[in-house]
């Protein structure tokens, strides 16, 4: 789903796409899930799932 990518176009040669691949290791690594879903009116919709802290975070 959030793996990276290579773009092959002549205005983007040799880029790589690996924003969403790293929020999805980053949200698993915390017990989270990352969630994408097409727009039909273009663009994408992107949600990230994180569960509650087990212990209250002291400032």
């Amino acid at each position: 789903m959030a793996q990276p990518f290579e773009r092959l176009g002549g205005e983007r040669t040799g880029s790589s796409g690996l924003g969403l691949s790293i929020v999805a290791a980053v949200a698993a690594a915390h017990g989270g899930r990352l969630a994408l879903l097409a727009r039909p009116e273009g663009g994408l919709r992107v949600s990230i799932a994180l569960p509650a802290a087990k212990v209250p975070v002291r400032a």
